[in-house]
């Protein structure tokens, strides 16, 4: 006789359409252990790690726009690194430097990276239609080019608005293996998911970018497509090349596919490897393995930018960029800012409490204060 079962409670979907390790009271919990959360996962150990050594810059530590990162009730860590030294490393009390955090969409930076290495060698070509590689293709990306794919520019039925807990952002989460299907139902997976995304008028008139979760999960299936059972040695290439100290882990959906939509999970340091990591392949230093034409045409690419607040920012092949800078921002409050000058990795994780999980402001705002540690520490370089 076997004992009663109740659908797994960090999972189970409650008040606002939300698992319990993203409503609001346990979110901190949540983005502070998701990695050991997640219906299943992903994880790689480096070899090798990237030895970092402490060399605060007391400049940095004085900016006030430190002190508005590190006092906000949010905040979780704050680390910059360059080259071998970490140059400032801040914790709230509740948050150890050895615990993995949730980066959301930090994760992106990843199939940026395996998408240019899959152009330099020939198996993708960012002009071609979406249905030259998925051939079955739903009518959200029939016709779509893969480059604005990459550059979330275009419209479709999908949406990712955080406030409306019916959006389909939240739907996706299932097949991120981030939550329960409703009882009784199956859990659907990542190709499922994406193929079942309608549209019909697929071209963003806009002037700024539609931000899209899901164009992240069709390069995850074109990426697969290319290279079938690959995407796991990606992601060793990617720890190994960066050096992480700790562990990178990954969401997996229901079909084995990792989650770079948003599963991704570091500690602050190692995240600031991948950052040094970014900053190499962006460098004018030759960097073997990596697409650099691809990563470096970002800065200078006449892309689209976000919506306002945060117009002045591009969005290009996955990654954000102000000309200077690259990176990516977070649900729930994450941004890696890196200096393509100076070299400067800047990791940034938080965790917003509002019902939303998101906060425009509040994500401008984090930009700015990054940027301004940016500027500080190239005076002082």
């Amino acid at each position: 006789m076997t004992g009663q079962r109740i659908p797994n409670p960090d999972l189970a979907v409650g008040a606002g359409n939300k698992q319990r390790w993203n409503q609001p009271e346990f979110r901190r919990h949540g983005f502070h252990n998701v990695y050991r959360l997640f219906r299943r996962a992903y994880m790689v150990r480096a070899r090798a790690q990237s030895m970092l050594k402490p060399d605060e810059c007391r400049a940095l530590a004085a900016l006030p726009e430190v002190a508005t990162l590190t006092t906000r009730p949010e905040f979780s860590a704050l680390v910059c690194a360059q080259g071998d030294k970490v140059v400032m490393s801040r914790y709230a009390a509740d948050f150890a430097p050895d615990q993995p955090h949730s980066m959301q969409s930090v994760s992106k930076l990843m199939i940026h990276l395996i998408a240019g290495r899959m152009i330099a060698e020939g198996l993708l070509d960012p002009a071609k239609p979406v249905e030259a590689y998925i051939p079955d293709i739903g009518t959200g990306y029939r016709g779509a080019r893969v480059q604005d794919v990459l550059d979330m520019n275009l419209i479709n039925d999908f949406s990712e608005d955080y406030a409306d807990p019916h959006a389909s952002c939240y739907t996706e989460e299932i097949a991120l293996g981030w939550r329960l299907p409703p009882e009784g139902a199956p859990e659907t997976g990542m190709g499922e998911f994406v193929r079942s995304v309608g549209g019909d008028d697929l071209t963003n008139h806009a002037s700024a970018i539609n931000y899209c979760s899901a164009n992240t999960d069709l390069l995850t299936l074109i990426c697969d497509h290319l290279r079938p059972g690959g995407l796991p040695a990606e992601i060793d290439a990617i720890a190994e090349a960066a050096g992480i100290a700790g562990a990178l882990h990954i969401s997996l959906s229901p079909d084995g596919l990792p989650a770079f939509s948003g599963g991704g999970c570091m500690t602050a340091t190692d995240l600031a490897r991948f950052g040094l990591l970014l900053a190499r392949i962006a460098g004018p230093a030759p960097c073997p393995g990596w697409n650099q034409t691809f990563t470096q045409a970002v800065l200078t690419r006449e892309a689209k930018t976000l919506s306002s607040p945060r117009d002045r920012v591009r969005y290009a092949n996955q990654m954000m960029t102000n000309g200077r800078w690259i990176g990516h921002a977070g649900y729930g409050g994450q941004f890696l800012m890196v200096d393509t000058v100076t070299g400067l990795s800047c990791a940034y994780f938080s965790v917003l409490e509002n019902e939303a999980g998101y906060c425009d402001d509040y994500m401008a705002e984090t930009i700015a204060c990054l940027e301004a540690v940016l500027t500080e520490y190239a005076r002082q370089d």
